[in-house]
């Protein structure tokens, strides 16, 4: 079995959404198969205002629960996870079949310089399609949902200090 290597941080902007919980299990629930094939390491939950449901799936699942309101979600949850690489989700995300081969792949080839991997989210709109591409060709200022990134790049807690080079995963999340 292999060490285990990524944290898996996921974002739950409102919590007072009546489907936010059910999103929010969907998520974790894929998660692990992760952990069973050594993958996941530990799992953060980024919440954007207090809610009891919130808590209590995160004391059920063991995850660790961060309460962030404005910046990017995704430093904040890198600041308590314990893993060198952070998998970055919204709730709702479901990573479709594959994934944790993908990923394994990623961690254990990337080269210091890369320092993001992006799954490809089906779901997503044509602007956020369109800033992918576009990224793709000019390095990323922030991790958004469907990076694989190295914790350190995401702690400086805003905009990365320099772009940093996409490398598009041939998995793919879907949205429950």
């Amino acid at each position: 079995m292999r060490a285990l290597m990524l944290s898996a941080v996921t974002y739950l902007a409102d919590p007072a959404d009546p489907d936010a919980i059910d999103r929010l299990a969907d998520t974790l629930s894929v998660l692990v198969s992760g952990v069973a094939g050594g993958l996941i390491g530990d799992a953060v939950i980024v919440s954007g205002s207090e809610s009891e449901a919130v808590a209590a799936v995160a004391e059920a699942t063991g995850a660790t629960l961060v309460l962030h309101r404005g910046g990017n979600p995704y430093a904040a949850g890198a600041a308590a996870a314990r893993r060198d690489w952070i998998l970055c989700l919204e709730a709702g995300d479901v990573p479709a079949e594959g994934w944790i081969r993908t990923l394994d792949r990623f961690v254990g080839t990337a080269r210091p310089e890369t320092a993001l991997g992006r799954l490809h989210r089906t779901a997503a709109g044509w602007l956020e399609r369109l800033v992918g591409r576009l990224e793709s060709v000019m390095g990323a200022r922030q991790a958004r949902a469907g990076d694989v990134v190295r914790r350190e790049a995401l702690m400086s807690g805003g905009p990365f200090a320099a772009r940093l080079k996409v490398r598009p995963l041939i998995a793919r999340i879907e949205r429950a």
